[in-house]
């Protein structure tokens, strides 16, 4: 039987990494759901419920591949002979990490959840071991995500808005051009994420190399592509010739992709709350520190709840910060957004990098942003030549 000690250790770990996990509901269901509710399609509530039942999804379907990351490849487990030892380890990083976010959701700051664990397993290994604990390379990759992941969201988001604007704003007969372009950018989506699916859910079941993946993805978005084609056309012919007009084609793909993005968002993100509670778990019931062992579902379980709790108690006011105050958004800007974060995240998580959700979302969000203004810049600077030979 375990000892005393153990049990309590195990059942106070438990406790805090469903807190944990709280606060990482509380505080990065602002990145998936900001967009849609800024640009008003999705109230509120809704926005709330739908995260909270996509972030439980893909933390039970599809979160087991982060987690050895957070558990074994920050600091390296050889180094602490003593089991218990590790599991105490495990656990201040776990509790530090918790209370930062807590205080950070309390002052409404979007600081990335994935970042605050790997720092807090960093420390608390330093303070065990020394420096030489610490696998400084992986926390260098760790360190080049934080500029290469907003960059990236960045330009993606700005791309696909660009490329919204000449394919469908730019043009006369604008309902037309969107009843052409938005079936092809739904198809795109459903291309990104059946992608990703089939590459971290199904993975863990059957193995999938890239190449189906992808293939499949692809099947699979011209079968959606055909589908909607018709639906949406029609929807389009009711609409006026206006750029309000063409925004509302925008909603459903729109809150799809916000639900998506909240998915990928649970598989990759539940990791950090739970991946220091599987290592003490494992070290206590084994007595021995395991670096690679699959993780047990109540903890996932665990996990999702406690993402979908704290979404629902504290999400509404980091929601307002990223989805109102950063840029104007409309449903355009919104989907070039969620789609900019989700294809970073889906090509981040293949490449086994842990990046930060927020970073990329609030590059993206400012991407968006630039593209703006620099087309208004452009646009005037016309005018006044145009003007001028015009007087």
């Amino acid at each position: 039987g375990l000892d005393q000690t153990a049990v309590w250790l195990l059942i106070v770990s438990a406790a805090v990494g469903a807190y944990m996990a709280m606060n990482f509901g509380a505080n990065d269901v602002a990145n998936n759901m900001g967009p849609a509710v800024g640009s008003g399609s999705l109230t509120l509530g809704w926005a709330i419920v739908v995260a909270a039942v996509f972030e439980a999804l893909g933390a039970i379907v599809a979160g087991g591949d982060v987690v050895g990351t957070i558990k074994g490849g920050i600091i390296d487990p050889a180094e602490i002979a003593d089991p218990a030892r590790f599991a105490w380890v495990m656990f201040s990083a776990l509790l530090a990490g918790a209370l930062w976010l807590n205080l950070a959701t309390a002052l409404g700051a979007p600081v990335s959840t994935t970042h605050s664990i790997i720092g807090a397993v960093m420390g608390a290994g330093i303070a065990a071991g020394g420096w030489g604990m610490v696998n400084w390379g992986t926390i260098g990759s760790i360190v080049a995500s934080w500029i290469i992941s907003p960059l990236s969201g960045a330009l993606i988001a700005a791309g696909f808005l660009y490329l919204i604007k000449r394919s469908v704003t730019y043009r006369a007969e604008k309902t037309e051009a969107a009843a052409r372009v938005v079936p092809v950018l739904i198809a795109l989506m459903v291309w990104a994420y059946t992608t990703y699916m089939l590459l971290k859910g199904v993975s863990q079941l059957v193995k999938v190399s890239l190449v189906v993946a992808v293939l499949a993805g692809l099947a699979t978005s011209v079968v959606v592509w055909v589908l909607v084609r018709a639906p949406i056309a029609r929807q389009a012919m009711r609409q006026d010739n206006s750029k309000e007009g063409v925004n509302h084609l925008f909603t459903w793909p729109l809150i799809c992709s916000a639900a998506l993005l909240s998915f990928a968002h649970g598989a990759n993100d539940v990791a950090n709350a739970i991946g220091p509670l599987a290592a003490i778990y494992e070290a206590v019931k084994a007595g021995a520190i395991a670096t690679k062992a699959g993780t047990p579902l109540w903890i996932m379980v665990l996990g999702a709840l406690g993402l979908s709790v704290g979404l629902a108690l504290y999400g509404a006011k980091l929601i307002r910060t990223v989805g109102k105050e950063i840029t104007e958004l409309d449903q355009m800007r919104a989907f070039a957004i969620a789609m900019a974060a989700t294809v970073t995240v889906i090509v981040a998580s293949q490449l086994g990098m842990p990046v930060s959700t927020t970073h990329i979302s609030i590059g993206a969000v400012f991407g968006v942003g630039f593209l703006r203004e620099l087309l208004k810049v452009n646009y005037a600077k016309m005018e006044a030549v145009v003007r001028a030979g015009h007087q």
